[in-house]
């Protein structure tokens, strides 16, 4: 019988320990009781718990034919866009965006460490209980026969309780009162008290006079926790502050490269109109197949170097969406309608410095880390003293229980008492750890102190290198404006001469070369100086202040020191930036509108009267319907032919036609040559003499 009673025991405890354990889906039911994990398991990515991508529209691409609505955005807007939707805070990384591993949670994350650490000064109580029934065989002498031996068993049933509150203040030392009942009872009958009970009445305390001891070394935790905090809020504002950063440059790198799209596809109707100009004096065996294979190579070169824009544009819009927060694609064209600033900003170095050693977040976190530092110096100096301990304890004795004749009887209070003064010592000879961490935290602190002093020589490296950049790309910005006007007037005498035949080909496409890349470098340092200017606030730390930018905190209700049966209290849950003010004003064209976008003239249009080396010269039609043939024309042989323009190419016809009814006689032949000879020498471009001379007569 006592056997099967062993074996349900041994049952019951094994079924308990294996339903004691925690089972998750890709564990066992019982994993206490299966034999070892002899292999890898892993689940399909289908079994996992399932999250949604936001589906959107397909993202443009440089070969998408649809039209996207057209969407105008100041970049206030586009601030206050990433500011909104920032959980997650992100940066520019070159051409995309990417999350910069900081979170509005991560502040009050680290708060809670203060309540974790400020824990240990509170309360404790502990209460155990405990019912036991203790039956022990022992063996006796028979009283009849001396000689025999019997066994029986001595029972006790007894229950016990201890409670105890102890409370450990910021001197080190901990309190401590406590109450203790220890009631029995015995069968058989052989104690002088049964039941009997034992109770006591604790006081206590104890003092830590050496290692433990004082206020700082045991508000030290509480402290850092605090740092640590302003620590984890600083190194989110760095990131909010390199964010916004992020976004005006993204939004000044696409109105550049709005810009450059623009100035590419200027140059490729410039090139289809000098293509179609040439096909035009081919036909009329003017210039060679020479002439047309170079302009479509530099076509369609330029038509490749506008995929690429086109793809950088779409890129840089993308890289600004993520930024903000927006899907790839929305049916939506994003048009930046802030216009670049071109004023020169002088700033103040001594100032600037001034500004940057108290307000840049890395300096900050650099301070911020040598004051917890000095909090772990005191520690590590506490933990370095010897362990000297002063005790203290007073205890209230009592005992009641029932004699054998039937009346109980007690003990009266205070009757009985204890107490107890003593001091502990105790050291580990050479304190070798404790003394090793000490010199480790002050070779810490030094460290941090020396890259604080870095962190200031590298800093004001850094805002003079932004200084200097700044300078660098405003007088670029002023030089490529420069080259910008020179290039447009070039453009427009080099179309005229060659109209007038005094100019060759490769200067045309030249020009038209130089002109889109003046326009392009001309927006792209603007864009720089501009997007210079944000890292120049970003660099002295005033980026978010200048634009208005606050943090605010939003609370959330939780568990709090009064259990689950009273109301929630109130705690930190997201430290999240407020809305910029308005700064940069909105243009009602497109930004890239600043650059002065017009369309420059080509082969298509009357060029103006140049003055070509201080001679006037008269335009293309006045010249091919004024100007007399020269009978001389060796010396411009080899000149490229203009072609004429559509009413001159129908005054030729007509001239044609007449010539065939004013010569009936002639053979088919013989005209068709003479009117060939008649048009080209009407075409044919004349010399700067024969000109002057003609002019002259007339």
């Amino acid at each position: 019988m006592q056997s099967n009673h062993r074996y349900w025991l041994i049952a019951v405890v094994a079924s308990s320990f294996a339903l004691s354990a925690k089972s998750a889906p890709a564990q066992h039911l019982f994993p206490t009781i299966m034999p070892g994990q002899r292999s890898v398991q892993v689940r399909d990515p289908s079994q996992l718990a399932k999250y949604r991508i936001y589906d959107s529209p397909p993202p443009p691409t440089v070969s998408t034919t649809e039209e996207l609505e057209p969407c105008p955005i100041s970049l206030d807007d586009v601030i206050r866009f990433s500011l909104n939707r920032t959980d997650v805070v992100r940066i520019l990384t070159g051409a995309t965006a990417t999350s910069s591993g900081q979170t509005i949670y991560d502040a009050a994350i680290t708060n809670t460490t203060i309540d974790q650490n400020n824990a240990r000064f509170d309360p404790v109580l502990s209460s155990e209980s405990a019912f036991t029934h203790l039956e022990n065989p022992q063996a006796v002498f028979d009283p009849v026969d001396p000689t025999q031996t019997l066994l029986n068993g001595y029972i006790t049933d007894g229950f016990a309780n201890s409670t105890n509150l102890t409370k450990l203040n910021a001197l080190g030392g901990t309190a401590g009162i406590g109450w203790n009942v220890n009631d029995r009872r015995f069968r058989p009958q052989f104690s002088p008290l049964n039941p009997q009970a034992d109770t006591n009445t604790v006081l206590s305390y104890t003092q830590p006079l050496l290692r433990g001891a004082g206020i700082q070394a045991n508000m030290a935790p509480i402290v850092i926790s605090r740092i640590n905090t302003e620590l984890s809020f600083f190194v989110l504002k760095d990131s909010v502050q390199e964010m916004v950063r992020g976004v005006i440059e993204g939004y000044w790198t696409l109105v550049a490269a709005r810009t450059d799209v623009w100035s590419k596809e200027q140059q490729i109707e410039q090139l289809e109109e000098t293509v179609r100009y040439i096909k035009t004096q081919m036909k009329l065996g003017i210039v060679n197949r020479a002439d047309l294979s170079q302009v479509q190579v530099t076509l369609a070169n330029t038509r490749a170097n506008l995929v690429t824009s086109r793809a950088n544009m779409i890129q840089r819009e993308d890289a600004l969406r993520n930024l903000i927060g927006m899907p790839p694609s929305d049916g939506k064209q994003l048009i930046p309608h802030t216009p670049p600033t071109d004023e020169r900003f002088h700033p103040d170095w001594s100032k600037l410095l001034e500004i940057a050693a108290e307000r840049r977040p890395d300096l900050v976190e650099m301070k911020l880390i040598i004051e917890a530092d000095e909090q772990q110096i005191i520690l590590a100096r506490n933990s370095a003293l010897p362990q000297l301990d002063g005790v203290a304890l007073y205890r209230w004795n009592g005992l009641e229980g029932t004699t054998p004749a039937g009346p109980p009887i007690r003990t009266g209070a205070g009757e009985h008492t204890d107490w107890t003064l003593g001091v502990n010592f105790s050291v580990p000879l050479g304190l070798r750890q404790a003394r090793a961490t000490l010199r480790q935290r002050e070779l810490i602190i030094a460290r941090d102190r020396i890259n604080l002093h870095q962190g200031l020589h590298n800093a004001a490296h850094i805002l003079a290198t932004n200084i200097r950049s700044l300078d660098q790309y405003y007088e670029l910005y002023l030089a490529y404006r420069e080259v910008r006007e020179a290039a447009k007037t070039n453009l427009d005498y080099q179309l005229a001469k060659y109209r007038t035949g005094n100019g060759i080909l490769i200067n045309v496409l030249q020009a038209v070369t130089d002109w889109g890349n003046a326009i392009s470098n001309e927006a792209n340092s603007l864009a720089n100086y501009n997007t210079t200017l944000a890292t120049l606030e970003r660099q002295s730390g005033t980026i978010l202040e200048t634009h208005g930018v606050t943090f605010y905190e939003e609370r959330y209700g939780s568990i709090g020191p009064l259990g689950r049966f009273f109301v929630d209290s109130c705690y930190a849950a997201e430290t999240r930036p407020g809305e910029n003010g308005e700064r940069y004003p909105m243009s009602e064209k497109p930004a890239e509108e600043k650059f002065d976008l017009k369309r420059p003239k080509d082969l298509r249009d009357k060029p103006p009267a140049i003055d070509y080396d201080k001679i006037p010269l008269p335009t293309l039609e006045e010249s091919v319907d004024d100007v007399p043939p020269e009978p001389d024309t060796k010396d411009d042989d080899d000149a490229p032919i203009p072609a004429p323009s559509t009413d001159r190419r129908r005054s030729a016809i007509r001239v044609v036609s007449n010539t065939e009814e004013s010569s009936p006689e002639e053979s088919a032949s013989v005209r068709r040559s003479n009117d060939r000879r008649r048009e080209i020498e009407s075409l044919k471009p004349k010399s700067i003499r024969a000109r002057i001379f003609g002019w002259g007569s007339r």
